[in-house]
């Protein structure tokens, strides 16, 4: 039990690290009065271009990589990993750092379904967002559309009960950091992505 308690402690303060924001106010710019005002790795992108939100985006992934990875090969039970995976999420939603006010947890989800699923599963979703983002041209749109089918991906690969309901949660928290956007998408005021135009506005 100390275990899964370290680890829980361990997984949320390595996912409230704000690798956006400390990215951006490395560069002179507080990434929060930028754009959508998010620090994820799409609003880096939008404010200074693709190399540095890449950058970010792999930061979120690992962020959330590490812990999940410790808890499979430290912890006996499905439910005590699953416990693990999420904290990772909640604490670049929710980071400590920021007055628990952080990004909306996608690219770290990457991260946890990416060691839980293998990479099998990750592509799955990945291109169910990337067929959605090349059709609608709106990241969050895409993203919720993903959380969406992460429940039946985790079924599919017939992962045990308390994975599965770790889908779910991931899946509502993911469309809850989203629910600015999706006032945003019904008053067709959401940005869209449009990765040409990023790269030449930033020359990269």
């Amino acid at each position: 039990m100390t275990n899964l308690i370290l680890l829980i402690i361990f997984g949320y303060l390595l996912g409230s690290t704000p690798f956006g924001y400390l990215i951006s106010k490395a560069k002179g710019i507080d990434i929060r009065k930028v754009g959508s005002g998010n620090i994820g790795g799409t609003n880096v992108i939008r404010a200074f271009g693709i190399k540095w939100g890449l950058l970010v985006v792999v930061l979120d992934i690992l962020k959330a990589v590490i812990p999940v990875y410790l808890a499979i090969r430290i912890l006996p039970l499905d439910w005590q990993i699953a416990a693990c995976a999420i904290t990772p999420i909640l604490g670049h939603v929710f980071p400590i750092w920021l007055n628990f006010k952080g990004g909306k947890g996608v690219a770290s989800t990457f991260g946890v379904l990416l060691i839980l699923l293998g990479w099998q599963g990750l592509l799955v979703l990945i291109l169910i967002q990337v067929l959605i983002l090349a059709s609608v041209k709106i990241m969050s749109f895409s993203s919720l559309t993903m959380a969406s089918f992460i429940p039946l991906v985790i079924c599919f690969f017939s992962y045990s009960l308390p994975f599965y309901v770790l889908g779910i949660a991931l899946a509502v928290l993911i469309w809850w950091s989203h629910r600015e956007n999706l006032i945003r998408i019904k008053e067709d005021r959401e940005p869209k992505f449009r990765f040409k135009e990023t790269i030449s506005q930033h020359g990269e």
